[in-house]
């Protein structure tokens, strides 16, 4: 299974850069391992809502799409871990999770959805949100490796 997380706009090098370099590079290293084929950020640029909406999804293709956002169910590192591994143990050809542009994501997005994430209430700037996605991609399947990084 790959694992993507699709963002509107392109982030520039810098702290955040790095972390979300850093934390990808990690979950590619660890999902190997576990039989995860992939995990991949893939940065759009749009013109509208709705064209980020037709880009988003052109980008999934197919699997299941998750949607960030402040509205969205409250996942724990080990509901997300979980989650995970049994789609790919049924054959899911990948997960993505989708961060809209400013405006949050189009209606299009939003119907597509299986399932909307959030990391709480308040508004994130997405740069940190990014390195926020990427650090529980991580952590997830550090937790299915049975890795010391996450600790309970």
């Amino acid at each position: 299974m790959r694992i993507r997380i699709l963002c509107i706009g392109r982030m520039k090098d810098g702290p955040e850069r790095t972390l979300v370099d850093d934390y990808i590079a990690r979950a590619q290293k660890t999902g190997k391992s576990l039989g995860y084929r992939a995990v991949e950020e893939i940065e759009l640029n749009s013109s509208s809502k709705d064209d980020e909406g037709q880009r988003l999804l052109a980008k999934h293709d197919k699997g299941i799409l998750i949607r960030l956002d402040e509205r969205g169910e409250a996942w724990t590192s080990q509901d997300l871990s979980r989650r995970l591994a049994r789609w790919r143990d049924a054959g899911e050809d990948a997960v993505s999770f989708v961060i809209g542009g400013a405006d949050g994501t189009s209606p299009l997005v939003a119907a597509a959805a299986r399932h909307t994430i959030s990391f709480g209430v308040q508004t994130w700037p997405h740069k940190l949100v990014r390195a926020m996605i990427a650090e529980q991609v991580y952590r997830a399947l550090s937790i299915e490796a049975g890795s010391p990084y996450h600790r309970e």
